[in-house]
């Protein structure tokens, strides 16, 4: 797993977050997890104890309370061949 961040200069980040195979099944089992576990969160975490110059050290999931809705789910940049 590998992720990356963006500064847009602008006040404003992207997060690109890049997977292998296992992993998008560990990360799919884990969001099931939480779906019945509503009270749980999990993290993705650095590999290196934060020992290099900077970058994403940690990415929380957790279930959503509340109305707050500032971000939502795009397609794909490139249409899935199947």
């Amino acid at each position: 797993m590998h992720a990356e961040l963006e500064d847009f200069k602008t006040g404003w980040y992207g997060v690109a977050i890049y997977l292998r195979e296992k992993e998008i099944d560990v990360l799919i089992e884990q969001l099931a997890e939480l779906r019945q576990s509503k009270d749980q969160h999990f993290h993705i975490s650095i590999s290196d104890n934060c020992e290099a110059e900077g970058g994403i050290a940690d990415i929380e999931f957790n279930v959503q309370e509340g109305e707050q809705d500032d971000m939502f789910f795009t397609g794909f940049a490139i249409p899935p061949t199947r």
